[in-house]
């Protein structure tokens, strides 16, 4: 999108003086402010409202308690479209191990119940956050199944996966009695784009999509795209030990991530789909 000067003086920053487009994700308009006090870094949502952001403002602000996040500047809408300013990052180079360390320390964070204040219902594919006693049923009724259901509607099932994948929901249920799992804060989307060091080497965290739940969900993420490195493994030991069994579990937490991109991109997951059903 173009934004006009007219849209850029209704922001609440000191003569903006250029707005350059930036990489910023599959989901937003993103762009470089360059202003008299210095640079920020603006997102967009077009045809939407300022409530688009509620989600991530209360991410960016939980995570916060825990690892260096940027800070929120200022978030609303104008003309019709939802924009949330941050601060910008520069980026520099970091250590993994360290990077092991701040999530572990995001997951110390802890609630009473699985999910969080917010749910959210405005991305590609919504997600209830609605709070649960058992993470169990948070993770198969409000994760899993909504997925399955998705790509039910849109022809990406079968009854061979529909088979399997009933078998794997029993395997959940059953792998999870017994254990006690802790409601630990979530960044939610935990792949390598979302995260950087800045240039003193800050492990830093960015477009959270956050609940509480087991602290396992998060982590499996890191072991599907590649970019977290033996280091990063070995840095969140140290800290925060997981529990017996981890490595067994993950293919049923690699489900989800591979489930939600079946819906997003298609049958090009299909197959990845398939071996993760069978592992289960």
């Amino acid at each position: 999108m173009q934004l006009t000067s007219a849209w850029l003086n209704q922001l609440s920053l000191p003569a903006i003086t250029a707005a350059q487009p930036v990489s910023g994700g599959d989901i937003n308009e993103a762009f470089r402010l360059e202003t008299a006090e210095g640079p920020y870094f603006l997102l967009v949502q077009p045809g939407q409202p300022a409530s688009f952001y509620t989600h991530e403002v209360a991410g960016l602000r939980a995570l916060g308690q825990a690892v260096n996040v940027p800070n929120v500047i200022a978030t609303g809408e104008i003309e019709h479209d939802a924009y949330l300013v941050l601060e910008f990052l520069e980026i520099g180079h970091g250590s993994q191990y360290e990077l092991g360390q701040a999530v572990a320390r995001v997951h110390h964070v802890t609630a009473k119940k699985f999910g969080f204040d917010q749910s959210n219902l405005v991305a590609k594919l919504p997600k209830n956050n609605t709070w649960q006693t058992d993470w169990t049923t948070f993770y198969l009724q409000q994760r899993l199944d909504p997925l399955v259901e998705r790509a039910q509607q849109h022809g990406l099932w079968n009854t061979h996966r529909q088979t399997d994948y009933a078998r794997v929901r029993q395997a959940i249920v059953t792998e999870n009695q017994g254990r006690q799992i802790q409601p630990s804060l979530l960044h939610g989307d935990l792949w390598a784009g979302n995260y950087l060091f800045t240039q003193d080497g800050t492990p830093t965290l960015i477009d959270p999509d956050v609940l509480y739940g087991d602290r396992e969900f998060d982590l499996a993420m890191t072991t599907i795209f590649g970019g977290f490195s033996a280091d990063f493994y070995h840095g969140y030991q140290d800290t925060y030990p997981l529990d017996q069994g981890y490595t067994n579990r993950l293919p049923h937490y690699q489900l989800y991530y591979l489930l939600a991109h079946l819906n997003l991109i298609g049958e090009t997951y299909g197959e990845a789909v398939d071996q993760a059903l069978a592992r289960g």
